[in-house]
C-alpha cells in the first residue's frame, strides 16, 4: 500500500499522519490487491479539509470533506469513502473479476496558467483512455464526484463521454467519424 499524506497551508505532524494511516488499513481491507492513497490536508478560510483520492486498479475513489477540526474531517472523508466502496461493492467486485482491469495511472495533473484569447485555462489534466462500457464509465464518473467522464467506447472503439444531466439522468456523446 503506498500512501502519500501531504499539507497545504498546514505542516503534516506525525499524529496527522499516523491517524491518516490506521484509517487507510480501513480502506485496504476491502481489497485484495494494494491501493495507492492520496490524502492532501489543507486549511483555508478557518475551515479545515481533508481530500482522499483511492487508486485501486483503475477505479478511483474520491472524497473531501470540511470541518473546524482536521481530525473530524480526516474521520469524515474516510467514513465518505467506506460508504462508496459499500454503495459500488457489487459493481466493482464484477469489474475485479472480469477481464477488463485496468492498471493505468489514470491522472497525471499539472497546474499551467496559460492565456489563450480570451479564455483563460487554469489546469491541464492528462489521462488515459481506457474501453469500458458506458454503464462503467457513468460508475467511474460517479465514484469521482464529477458531472462527466471520458472513455473509450468498448462495443464502438471510438472516443465517448458520459455526462449527468440537470434532470438527474445520464447522456452519452460519442463521435461521427
Amino acid at each position: 500500500m503506498e500512501i502519500i499524506v501531504r499539507g497545504k497551508n498546514l505542516e503534516v505532524t506525525p499524529a496527522l499522519r499516523s491517524y491518516v494511516e490506521k484509517h487507510t488499513d480501513k480502506i485496504q481491507r476491502y481489497f485484495d490487491k494494494p491501493v495507492k492513497i492520496n490524502a492532501l490536508l489543507r486549511i483555508s478560510n478557518m475551515t479545515e479539509t481533508c481530500e482522499v483520492t483511492v487508486f485501486v486498479d483503475g477505479v478511483i475513489l474520491r472524497g473531501v470533506e470540511k470541518s473546524d477540526d482536521m481530525y473530524k474531517s480526516i474521520d469524515l472523508v474516510f467514513d465518505k469513502v467506506e460508504r462508496q466502496i459499500h454503495k459500488y461493492k457489487t459493481r466493482i467486485a464484477k469489474r475485479f473479476k472480469s477481464s477488463q482491469v485496468f492498471n493505468k495511472q489514470f491522472y497525471e495533473a499539472e497546474n499551467i496558467e496559460e492565456k489563450q484569447g480570451e479564455f483563460e485555462i487554469v489546469r491541464t489534466k492528462h489521462f488515459t483512455l481506457s474501453p469500458m462500457s458506458p454503464e462503467e464509465a457513468i460508475l467511474q464518473m460517479n465514484l469521482l464526484g464529477h458531472s462527466f467522464f471520458m472513455f473509450i467506447n468498448a462495443e464502438t472503439d471510438e472516443s465517448a463521454v458520459v455526462y449527468r444531466r440537470n434532470d438527474g439522468k445520464y447522456g452519452l456523446i460519442e463521435a461521427d467519424n
